[in-house]
């Protein structure tokens, strides 16, 4: 039998750095729940993004507009692939790389996926006004920008 958890100390819960990543933590959940629940994850929200809006590219590329390391960007597209949302061709320009190209079916999955996104991002900021949501979203791309050169990597 579990003990009720208590508090943590003001002082722990007033560090930013813990808050941010207590809240990464809740949306990185819901969001993967609902994914999950249409047999979906983040990675293949990303690349179809990616390729929907900056057009086909090759596995690098994709790797590079995404974030996602190398070994996972076989996998993701094997899945992706699988299922008809990318089509792989040869690059006509580079016949040892492919180029991965979004299909009609692809373009019909994203939509889906972005509304599953859009609802997960709604029940995460529930409690705050659309204003504060607003300026939330601000301030953390402003931090992320800040931070990027210093810590490369995947996100």
């Amino acid at each position: 039998m579990s003990q009720p958890r208590e508090p943590a100390p003001d002082r722990l819960r007033a560090i930013p750095s813990r808050l941010l990543a207590g809240a990464a933590v809740v949306a990185d959940r819901i969001v993967g729940e609902r994914l999950a629940a249409e047999g979906a994850r983040k990675w293949h929200f990303a690349v179809l993004l990616a390729l929907d809006e900056a057009g086909p590219a090759s596995q690098a590329e994709l790797g590079r507009r995404t974030g996602i390391y190398r070994s996972d960007m076989v996998a993701v597209l094997n899945e992706l692939a699988g299922a008809e949302y990318v089509r792989r061709a040869p690059d006509p320009a580079d016949g040892r790389r492919n180029v991965i190209t979004l299909t009609a079916a692809g373009r019909r999955r994203l939509e889906r996926l972005d509304a599953l996104i859009a609802a997960a991002q709604r029940e995460l900021l529930a409690p705050l006004a659309p204003d504060e949501q607003d300026e939330l979203a601000r301030l953390l791309a402003v931090l992320t920008e800040h931070h990027r050169p210093a810590h490369p990597g995947p996100g």
